[in-house]
């Protein structure tokens, strides 16, 4: 006798919903069948059988909470009591023409023919979800790049995830054949959790005839759909029956409910009219479905990316104590600077002088002389920072990142340019590592390269100050009581006022401006 229990499902995963039993008491199992669904907050899980025989007792009903280690069920030897009453309560049911139990026989035919047509191949390997950076729990499963039956090669990847910082493709570990999917489009995995299995070394099954011909012999038959897409289904008000399976057998998968959940024409017009009014009374309390698009309207899900962004910085906004103070800088010294210099400095470095570099400069060195600016609150304590790594922040397809510049205060003017453009261009494509991104402790924000006159940005948590530039512009100036034209930008830094003052925001401000119009005092460090 074997016992099913709930396996392990993730270090921070204590306990599993049972979804959908695939066999019942007296079916004959086969080791690796699936036998039931397991739900959790992250993941949907399938445990299979251990080893051949027949299901004994089920402990957990369908919807019952488990913890890991649970006991769900019992597999019987299949020369055992229980397989012997299988067999002969499957005996007379077939005589007779029509019970239950002819399942049973139907389940085995099913087996063999499966076995006829899976792939030869050595040993099935999980591929599992990589290692996505030290604070990185979780995943989102973005579009699968294979299918069940497909042959791949060694590292050719199967499926992107998305992160709340980068997207990672899982590789496949062997070379074979894929024998299953675990995971939908849609669902949240974490690190180490295997996504697909692979036949190794395998070739791709002969087409199932015998099973299309069963399927299409049966067309009344319910739909198969897994808990998580159920779930999705109800807060939707979809119709099952009118959503296509694309998972294993036809059943309806996360992904399946979410396209169908994105067309709500369709699902409104195939949902039953009195659907609504049979929910209970905790319904206003349930997900709302999504209104209907007009027709010169697009839905499109978020990309876990963008409501990452959102969330993080709605959060900042609630946490921190965010006031903005605002200056103005004359970039004529710096702007004759980059003019006088250009050609000799693109001929040495291989890269033009841009502004960033003296921007980054220029808080670093404010930073030193007010450390406040460069520190986080963290529970009743300040952490302050004698480390300088300024996040640029840039925006892409994508969404907004913020790759790191590390110890810019020690860098060159033509360093801190090269390493931007590297990180930009990284940033761009996608390629930005989780490393390159973490650990910012102050962040500059350039809204003027998008023509932005004047703005107030929001603080890049635990940071406690961001400063915004903007575009440069030529506005008259009094000086020496004469009107001059001076090419003018205004700079915003927006700080967490639980940490800074008042009196410390303005000083550290007043510093970057007086750097930017004369940046030799950088240089004799004044």
């Amino acid at each position: 006798m074997t016992d099913i229990t709930v396996p392990q499902l993730g270090e921070s995963v204590t306990e599993a919903t049972v979804g959908s039993w695939m066999v019942k008491t007296g079916d004959t199992v086969s080791r690796d069948d699936v036998l039931v669904e397991l739900e959790t907050d992250k993941v949907a899980v399938e445990v299979r059988a251990e080893a051949d025989g027949v299901m004994g007792e089920i402990f957990a009903s369908e919807g019952d909470n488990v913890e890991i280690g649970a006991r769900l069920a019992v597999i019987e030897a299949a020369g055992g009591a229980g397989g012997a009453d299988a067999a002969d309560a499957a005996e007379p049911a077939s005589e007779a023409g029509g019970t239950d139990d002819e399942d049973v026989d139907d389940n085995k035919a099913g087996e063999e023919t499966a076995k006829s047509a899976a792939p030869s191949s050595g040993d099935t390997v999980d591929a599992t979800v990589p290692q996505m950076g030290e604070s990185v729990t979780e995943g989102t499963i973005g579009s699968w790049l294979v299918k069940a039956g497909d042959t791949v090669d060694i590292d050719q990847a199967l499926v992107e995830i998305e992160t709340d910082k980068v997207a990672v493709e899982v590789p496949s570990p062997v070379a074979g054949v894929v024998a299953e999917l675990l995971v939908d489009e849609g669902d949240t995995v974490a690190p180490g959790d295997a996504v697909a299995r692979i036949n190794e070394g395998g070739s791709a099954p002969a087409e199932d005839t015998n099973s299309k011909a069963s399927d299409s012999a049966d067309p009344a038959s319910e739909k198969k759909t897994m808990p998580s897409a159920a779930r999705v289904i109800e807060e939707n008000k979809l119709d099952a029956n009118s959503i296509e399976g694309s998972g294993k057998d036809g059943r309806i998968t996360k992904g399946d409910a979410l396209k169908a959940a994105a067309a709500p024409k369709a699902a409104t017009s195939t949902a039953p009219p009195a659907a609504a009014p049979a929910k209970t009374p905790a319904a206003p309390s349930a997900p709302t479905a999504p209104r209907e698009t007009g027709p010169r309207e697009e839905r499109v899900r978020m990309t876990r990316l963008r409501q990452t962004i959102a969330k993080r910085l709605k959060d900042a906004q609630n946490a921190a104590a965010i006031l903005t103070t605002y200056n103005e800088a004359d970039m004529s010294a710096i702007m004759a600077a980059r003019k006088a210099h250009q050609e000799a400095f693109v001929a040495k470095h291989g890269v033009k002088l841009g502004f960033m570099s003296f921007f980054v400069k220029a808080c670093c060195h404010a930073l030193k002389e007010v450390p406040a600016v460069n520190a986080e609150i963290d529970g009743a304590d300040i952490i302050y920072k004698n480390y300088y790594d300024m996040g640029v922040a840039v925006g892409t397809d994508r969404g907004l990142v913020v790759p790191v510049v590390r110890d810019a205060d020690q860098m060159t003017l033509a360093e801190i340019e090269k390493e931007i453009i590297r990180l930009g261009k990284r940033a761009r494509d996608g390629k930005l590592s989780i490393d390159e991104m973490q650990g910012a402790t102050f962040t500059i924000s350039n809204g003027g390269v998008y023509g932005s006159l004047m703005s107030m940005p929001i603080l890049n948590a635990p940071q406690s100050g961001i400063l915004g530039m903007h575009k440069i512009q030529e506005r008259p100036m009094a000086e020496n009581g004469q009107v001059v034209i001076k090419p003018m930008m205004y700079l915003a830094l927006s700080y967490d006022h639980r940490i800074v003052d008042g009196k410390e925001a303005v000083t550290y401000l007043v510093r970057v401006k007086e750097n930017l119009e004369d940046p030799q005092r950088m240089m004799f460090d004044l």
